[in-house]
C-alpha cells in the first residue's frame, strides 16, 4: 500500500487521518510542528509523542519531504536549487538573500503552458503541476532561514490554483510555517478565475505580469490575455475590499523600444493612478537567439520618476544572481535531458 505524505496536508487533513486510526486528534499540531517547522525526513526524529503512535502512522504516512539535487552559486549570494519530485518532475528554487531579509522564490509546476515570450521556462517544455507538499518542500527544505516567499519560480499559479492555495494556507497558518501574510506573493499572468480564488481563499500578497497596458500588444507578449484580460482582472483589485492591506502589484518587464514609450507610459498611469496598486520595473534578460534588449537605464528611471510623480508608488528591481538566473531552468533542462538520454 503506497503511503500518504504528510508535507502538503493543512490541520484538518491531519486531524481526519488520526481519527480513522483512532489516535487522539491532539497529536495533529505536534505532528505538523515537526513536519513544516523542523523538516524531518522520518517519524523516528520525533520525541514528543508516543512511539506506539508513531508506529501506526509510519505504516500510514511519510513526511514528503527531500532535499535538493544540485545547487549553482551566484557571485552576490543568490543560491538556485534543483529538486525533482517521486514523479520525476523538476523544478527550480532561488534563495535570495539581502541583509536581514531572506526570500525563496518557489516553483509551482515543472515547465509552464502559458508560453510568454520572454520566458525561458515555457522554451523547456511542461512537466506537470507540483502538489502543495513539494511546493511546501522548497521552503522548508533550504538550508537557510527564509523570510519571505514568492511564488514566481517555474509555472503560472492560477495554472495549478489548488495546490497554489493550499500552499498557502500552509506558509501562513499557525500550525504550518506561521509566516506573515505579508510575507508571502503569489506572482500570476492574471488568470482571472483564479486571482478571484487567491483574493477570496487566501490573505497573500497578489503580482500581475503587465509587460504592455495595450491589450494587443500584451497578448502577443502574453497569450494568457486573450482568455483573461488585464482589465478583467484589474477590475477585481480595484474593486476588492482592501482593509487589511494586501499588497497588490504590478510587473513591468522593460524591453528596449518595445514597451517603454511614452505612449506606454501615459496608458499605464490611466489604468493605475488611484488604484493602490504598486509598480515593479524589471530589467529584461535576453533569451539566447531573441535580439530584444533591456530598456536604457535612463529610460527606466525615467518611467519610475513619472509613475512617482503621478502617485503610483513604483520602484525599480534589479535583478540578483544574474549569473545563474540568466538561463532560468537551465538546471531542469540538464535533468530532463539526461532523463531521456540526450546528453
Amino acid at each position: 500500500m503506497e503511503r500518504k505524505t504528510a508535507a502538503g496536508m493543512e490541520l484538518s487533513d491531519i486531524e481526519a487521518l488520526l481519527a480513522s486510526l483512532g489516535i487522539d486528534k491532539r497529536y495533529s499540531r505536534r505532528l505538523l510542528y515537526w513536519i513544516y517547522r523542523r523538516g524531518i525526513r522520518s517519524f523516528a526524529q520525533v520525541n514528543d509523542i508516543p512511539k506506539r503512535v508513531l508506529t501506526i502512522l509510519s505504516e500510514q504516512l511519510e513526511t514528503g519531504l527531500s532535499s535538493p539535487m544540485a545547487s549553482e552559486s551566484s557571485v552576490d549570494g543568490s543560491v538556485k536549487y534543483l529538486f525533482t519530485t517521486r514523479r520525476g518532475l523538476a523544478h527550480e528554487t532561488v534563495w535570495l538573500p539581502d541583509g536581514n531579509r531572506s526570500t525563496v522564490c518557489v516553483s509551482v509546476q515543472s515547465g509552464c503552458r502559458m508560453g510568454c515570450h520572454f520566458c525561458a521556462t515555457g522554451r523547456n517544455g511542461w512537466g506537470g503541476n507540483l502538489t502543495a507538499g513539494e511546493i511546501v518542500n522548497q521552503v522548508i527544505s533550504l538550508p537557510h532561514e527564509v523570510t519571505h516567499i514568492v511564488m514566481m519560480g517555474m509555472g503560472e499559479p492560477g495554472d495549478n490554483i489548488d495546490e497554489v492555495i493550499k500552499a498557502c494556507r500552509i506558509f501562513t497558518a499557525g500550525w504550518g510555517l506561521a509566516a506573515g501574510r505579508s510575507r508571502v506573493t503569489v506572482s500570476t499572468v492574471g488568470v482571472t478565475p483564479s486571482v478571484m480564488r487567491l483574493l477570496t481563499e487566501t490573505e497573500c500578497n497578489i503580482t500581475l505580469s503587465l509587460h504592455s497596458p495595450f491589450p494587443g500588444e500584451r497578448s502577443r507578449v502574453i497569450p494568457a490575455e486573450a482568455r483573461w484580460p488585464f482589465a478583467e482582472t484589474l477590475d477585481l483589485l480595484r474593486n476588492y475590499d482592501n482593509r487589511r492591506k494586501r499588497r497588490f502589484t504590478v510587473a513591468y518587464v522593460m524591453i528596449r523600444g518595445k514597451n517603454d514609450s511614452d505612449r506606454h507610459l501615459e496608458e499605464m498611469k490611466r489604468l493605475l493612478t488611484g488604484t493602490g496598486i504598486r509598480v515593479n520595473l524589471l530589467p529584461y534578460h535576453p533569451l539566447e537567439g531573441d535580439d530584444a534588449m533591456c530598456s536604457d537605464d535612463s529610460v527606466m528611471a525615467r518611467f519610475n520618476h513619472e509613475l512617482v510623480i503621478s502617485g503610483i508608488s513604483a520602484s525599480i528591481r534589479r535583478s540578483r544572481g544574474e549569473d545563474i538566473a540568466a538561463a532560468c531552468g537551465m538546471l531542469a533542462a540538464k535533468k530532463r535531458e539526461k532523463k531521456t538520454g540526450r546528453d
